[in-house]
């Protein structure tokens, strides 16, 4: 039995490997015509090209899975959903499995999800170039000393950003966050001495960041909370298809108009309101955790 899963999870990661090189191919070539030919007409061709050829990475990616594992995914809330709006999604964050997980959950349902990146990040071969071309937002983060010495940078940071999500104007996407900002163990929740029993502390100020970066255009957030069996594991379990059942419940939430407007690093009290509506969130997400795992 357990060299049977091992197996499959060896073919997981070699269907998903080739899978990623066939598809990185017409990636580059679009990403190369989307550089070199500036006209407005052909950039917005270019990423209607490039969705297409990203549906069809994410259909091998989930084919791979359904060829090589028996998991059973439970999942609630998908009611409603639609691939012409902007969403914002927030999760909870316990493995590199949560974004498989999230591709199984929301493949067909909303935009493709884009995460907010490193400005570093640009330089990893294959994906920086990929992430580009997909039109990732690319930030510059300044530390709060960095800021200190160079005043007249303040603000820079949000305002790149902003500029660089200008392009989903006329585009829906979805953006994802894990303002856990890491991953959950035992070992980093009792070193935060969190308030939950199964959350870290949640990042507020990145969350108002990108939010801010969007300018007004995300006012809906999807709350995802995926559930996993209570027995540790790691990826290569979850790859293996030794994680049996996955429970996700996606809650649909509309952003206060007070939350969308407000400077977080500047003005105390709408940093004051803003935390107090993330612990809300975070709060309900906890208990449905439990309520999830006392078979509730």
């Amino acid at each position: 039995m357990h060299y049977a899963s091992t197996m499959n999870g060896i073919t997981a990661i070699i269907l998903m490997f080739v899978n990623t090189l066939i598809w990185a191919v017409p990636v580059h070539i679009l990403a190369l015509t989307k550089l070199l030919i500036r006209n407005e007409s052909w950039q917005r061709t270019c990423a209607r090209a490039l969705m297409n050829t990203v549906n069809c990475w994410i259909w091998g990616i989930l084919a791979a899975l359904r060829l090589t594992q028996k998991t059973r995914y439970h999942i609630e809330g998908l009611e409603g959903l639609s691939t012409r709006e902007w969403y914002f999604i927030n999760c909870n964050h316990q493995s590199w499995s949560d974004i498989l997980v999230l591709l199984v959950t929301f493949h067909g349902h909303i935009p493709f999800f884009k995460f907010f990146l490193k400005k570093e990040l640009f330089w990893i071969p294959l994906l920086g170039t990929a992430w580009w071309a997909l039109d990732y937002p690319f930030m510059k983060r300044y530390s709060r000393s960095f800021l200190e010495r160079n005043p007249h940078l303040k603000g820079r940071d949000l305002e790149t950003t902003r500029k660089a999500c200008e392009k989903y104007r006329h585009t829906p996407v979805s953006i994802l966050n894990f303002i856990e900002g890491t991953r959950f163990t035992p070992e980093k929740h009792a070193r935060q001495s969190s308030p939950y029993r199964h959350l870290l502390m949640p990042k507020s100020g990145g969350f108002a960041f990108a939010l801010a970066a969007m300018d007004g255009r995300v006012t809906r957030v999807l709350d995802v909370t995926i559930v996993y069996p209570e027995k540790r594991f790691d990826f290569w379990d979850y790859l293996c298809g030794r994680v049996s059942h996955i429970r996700v419940r996606v809650k649909k939430l509309t952003v206060p108009p007070d939350i969308l407007q407000g400077d977080y690093r500047n003005d105390p009290v709408f940093k004051d309101r803003f935390q107090a509506w993330v612990r809300d969130i975070w709060e309900e997400k906890d208990r449905l955790i439990e309520r999830t795992r006392n078979g509730g």
